[in-house]
C-alpha cells in the first residue's frame, strides 16, 4: 500500500527579500546597503518559509522585471520589501502594478541603537529608511496596493512573529490559488448557507470546485485490494484504541474493513485527480456502504480540506487552515456549533458533527468505535471518538453575500469537557470571546455559517493577513467586540465592499 502525501509543508516555498535604493549615493553606499540588507535577512532566519535575498533594486526596469519573475515562479509566494535608503517611489509604480503575489513592507533599519556621537551625513545618507519607507508607503497607498506593514528591528520577537504570521497567510493563499476540490453529491437539500457561487470562488480565490458522481468514488472503493485493507486495518489497531467488536475476529470487524476500503478508495481518487479538498453528502451515498467518517477524519488530519453536506466553502477553509498551520502543534477541522450550556456566567458551546471532526485537535489517543447514525440509510459508520484539547482556538466561517464572500472569525478557548459517554463523535467544548451572548448575537448578525473550520494551530492575526491578501471581507469577534460596534462595522463594510468593486 503506497501513499502520496498531500503537500502541506511550508518547506517548498520561498519569499524574496528586496531592498530599494538608487544610484545617487555611489558604489560604496550601495555596497553597504547590500551588506546590511543581507544582515536583515540573516536576522529572519529560522522562520518557517525561507527568505531569499535579492540584489538591491535601483531603477524602475529592474523592479518591474523582478515583479514579473516573482509572478512566474510557483515556489515564490511573496515579497518582503525594505527601502534601506531613499528609493524614489515613482520607480516602483510599474513593479507594484505588475506584482500579483503578497507583499510585506518591512519598516526597519540596520541598527537598533543610534551611535549618537558618530552620526555624520554619510551615516544619514545610508541609514534613512525612516525617510525612504515613508516614500514607499505613499506609493503603495496611492496605487491601492494590498500589503502588510511590519515595524521594528528584526531582532524583536514581535517583529519575527508578525512576519511569520504573514508568511503562513501567504502560504495559505498559494495553496488556495492552486486548489482543486471534488464534490461527491450536492449540498444538503433546502440548506441555504452551504450554497454559493463556484465561478466567483474560482475568480476570487483560484480554487476549482467541481462535482463527481458518488458512484465514481464507490468504484474506487470497490477496487481496494484485500491486502491493502488488511494493512490499513492493522494500522488502525496500532494507532487507536479500537473497540473490541471492530478488532480482527470481532463481530463487527467487517464494518471496519468497509471503512478502510472507503479510505483507500477516497485517497486514491483524490490523489489521482490532484484534489486537496472534497465534500460528501449523507443524502447521496450511492453504492457506498457507510457515510465516510473515519476516512474523512484521517484525511483532514493529513492536510486535506473537507466540508460535510456538500459545503465546499468550509472545505476550502479547512485546507487553507491546514496549510497555514503546517509544522505547528494542533490542527484544523470541520466544526459545527451544535448545542449550548447556558448556565449563567459559565456558558459554553458544544461543537461536533455527525462523524467528521479531525483528530488533529487532540493529543490524546482517539477511540475507534461504531454506532448507528440514524440518517443516510446505510450501514453504521466507524468513527474516531475524542475531545479537543483545551487551549486557544479560532473558528472561521465563509458565507456568500451575493456581491462578495464574507469571512467571520470568533476567537475562542477550548475547555475541559464533562464526561460524554453517550456522544460517540469527535467534539470540542469552548467558551467564545468576549462572552457567549455577544459572540452569538454578532455571529447571527453577520449571517455567518453554521459550519466552520476550527484551528488550534494559528491565531486570528494569520486570518487577518490572509483576508488582506485575498481582498476578502473579514469580521472578527474577539475580546474587544461589542454588539453595537460590530453592527456598525457590518454596515460600513456593506458600503465599502460594494464601492470597492466598482460598477
Amino acid at each position: 500500500m503506497t501513499r502520496t502525501p498531500l503537500p502541506t509543508s511550508l518547506e517548498p516555498y520561498e519569499i524574496w527579500f528586496v531592498t530599494g535604493s538608487q544610484t545617487l549615493y555611489g558604489e560604496e553606499t550601495l555596497r553597504q546597503v547590500a551588506e546590511q540588507s543581507q544582515a536583515v535577512v540573516a536576522g529572519l532566519e529560522g522562520l518557517p518559509v525561507k527568505i531569499v535575498w535579492k540584489p538591491v533594486l535601483k531603477d524602475a526596469d529592474s523592479i518591474r522585471r523582478l515583479a514579473l519573475d516573482v509572478n512566474a515562479r510557483d515556489e515564490v509566494i511573496g515579497v518582503i520589501a525594505w527601502m534601506h535608503t531613499f528609493s524614489p517611489a515613482k520607480m516602483w509604480i510599474g513593479g507594484l502594478d505588475a506584482l500579483q503575489k503578497p507583499l510585506l513592507h518591512l519598516h526597519t533599519q540596520a541598527n537598533v541603537e543610534l551611535p549618537w556621537s558618530e552620526i555624520d551625513f554619510d551615516f544619514m545618507n545610508l541609514n534613512q529608511a525612516a525617510h525612504g519607507d515613508r516614500e514607499f508607503g505613499y506609493i503603495q497607498t496611492r496605487l491601492g496596493v494590498a500589503r502588510k506593514t511590519v515595524v521594528g528591528h528584526v531582532s524583536n520577537p514581535a517583529v519575527r512573529e508578525q512576519v511569520e504570521d504573514w508568511q503562513r497567510a501567504a502560504a495559505g493563499w498559494a495553496a488556495v490559488r492552486s486548489l482543486k476540490l471534488a464534490r461527491f453529491g450536492d449540498n444538503m437539500r433546502y440548506v441555504a448557507v452551504t450554497e454559493g457561487d463556484k465561478t466567483e470562488a474560482e475568480l476570487r480565490f483560484g480554487v476549482q470546485v467541481n462535482t463527481w458522481g458518488v458512484n465514481d468514488l464507490a468504484e474506487a472503493v470497490a477496487a481496494a485490494s484485500d491486502a491493502d485493507v488488511d494493512a490499513l486495518v492493522a494500522e488502525y489497531e496500532e494507532l487507536y484504541d479500537v473497540a473490541p467488536e471492530l478488532r480482527s475476529g470481532g463481530e463487527r470487524h467487517q464494518s471496519l474493513r468497509d471503512g478502510a476500503a472507503i479510505e483507500l478508495g477516497l485517497r486514491a481518487f483524490l490523489e489521482e485527480g490532484g484534489f486537496g479538498a472534497f465534500t460528501t453528502s449523507f443524502e447521496d451515498l450511492g453504492a457506498l456502504r457507510q457515510l465516510p467518517g473515519l476516512a474523512v477524519q484521517r484525511l483532514m488530519a493529513e492536510g486535506y480540506g473537507f466540508g460535510a453536506e456538500g459545503d465546499w466553502k468550509t472545505a476550502i477553509l479547512v485546507r487553507v487552515a491546514n496549510v497555514m498551520g503546517a509544522g505547528r502543534p494542533g490542527g484544523a477541522s470541520l466544526m459545527e456549533d451544535y448545542t449550548y450550556d447556558l448556565v449563567p456566567g459559565d456558558e459554553k458551546i458544544l461543537g461536533a458533527h455527525m462523524l467528521e471532526v479531525s483528530p488533529s485537535l487532540t493529543t490524546a489517543k482517539p477511540r475507534l468505535e461504531i454506532h448507528p447514525l440514524g440518517i443516510g440509510g446505510k450501514d453504521d459508520p466507524v468513527r474516531l471518538v475524542f475531545t479537543a484539547d483545551p487551549g486557544p482556538a479560532v473558528v472561521v466561517a465563509m458565507s456568500d453575500m451575493r456581491d462578495r464572500f464574507r469571512l467571520v472569525a470568533n476567537v475562542v478557548d477550548n475547555v475541559e469537557a464533562p464526561d460524554l459517554p453517550k456522544l460517540p463523535v469527535g467534539r470540542a467544548v469552548w467558551r467564545p470571546q468576549p462572552d457567549f451572548a455577544t459572540s452569538a448575537a454578532c455571529w447571527l448578525a453577520a449571517g455567518a455559517a453554521h459550519h466552520t473550520v476550527m484551528t488550534t494551530a494559528v491565531g486570528i492575526e494569520v486570518f487577518r493577513d490572509f483576508a488582506e491578501i485575498a481582498a476578502t471581507e473579514l469580521v472578527v469577534i474577539d475580546d474587544e467586540t461589542t454588539v453595537r460596534g460590530f453592527q456598525r462595522e457590518l454596515r460600513w463594510n456593506q458600503a465599502y465592499y460594494r464601492l470597492a468593486q466598482g460598477l
